[in-house]
């Protein structure tokens, strides 16, 4: 089953820092078919003016991935971590106890990412934050960030999940296996068609029971795609 969630239709928020537009339901925006998938339970799309961001704040039992698509984040938190991450990189934090953190943007132009919430399959694991480079692939996805043992050495997620990020040229097609019972995948630039349903850039789509993703590119697109429990 696929479900098409265009750009348009997402949830919004808006002050004077921080543009937000949410694929699933988060702070004031409700909608009751749209409280998760699987285990993904946030995927937000957020726009950060220059010198602004996320004040100090808190989490519990959650895993928290940020896919930077243009500018930087310094992140501060309460274990005594600092550092920045840029377009090109994915920082991953566990939530697990107890964690404080601060993501501000300290560039001289706006920052875009995505937010993304993944439930972890238990509770109270220690927090913990890392960033790190990821592959710009062609052709086929990466992964970014998992709990999945046989997906070897990169940023562990606390559940049967997996972040992933490639680049299509346009033209391209592929096809990627799914073993998971559901995936969302969002074009953070360019176009793709799947099946017969055509996505532009930050348009979503929701993947449920599907043994196999086709993907076709009609311009070059750079994709993130979530495959979750």
């Amino acid at each position: 089953m696929l479900e098409y969630r265009p750009f348009t239709e997402l949830g919004t928020f808006a002050n004077d820092w921080l543009d937000a537009h949410y694929h699933f339901s988060f702070a004031d925006y409700a909608d009751p078919d749209r409280m998760g998938l699987g285990a993904l339970r946030v995927w937000n799309d957020d726009t950060i003016r220059a010198g602004t961001g996320f004040a100090p704040h808190g989490h519990r039992d959650m895993e928290i991935v940020t896919y930077i698509r243009q500018g930087a984040i310094t992140h501060e938190d309460s274990l005594g971590n600092r550092g920045r991450t840029e377009a090109g990189q994915v920082q991953v934090m566990s939530a697990g106890l107890g964690i404080r953190h601060a993501e501000y943007n300290l560039e001289d132009q706006p920052t875009t990412l995505f937010q993304i919430w993944i439930m972890p399959r238990r509770q109270g694991v220690a927090p913990r934050w890392e960033t790190r480079q990821f592959p710009r692939s062609h052709g086929r996805f990466d992964i970014l960030a998992s709990g999945l043992p046989s997906d070897g050495d990169v940023p562990i997620i606390h559940q049967d999940a997996r972040v992933l990020g490639g680049t299509l040229d346009a033209g391209t097609t592929i096809a990627r296996p799914l073993v998971l019972p559901h995936a969302y995948l969002v074009v953070a630039r360019g176009a793709v068609t799947v099946s017969d349903i055509t996505l532009g850039p930050r348009d979503g789509i929701a993947v449920t029971g599907e043994t196999t993703l086709t993907l076709t590119a009609t311009e070059e697109a750079e994709l993130v795609l979530v495959e979750t429990a």
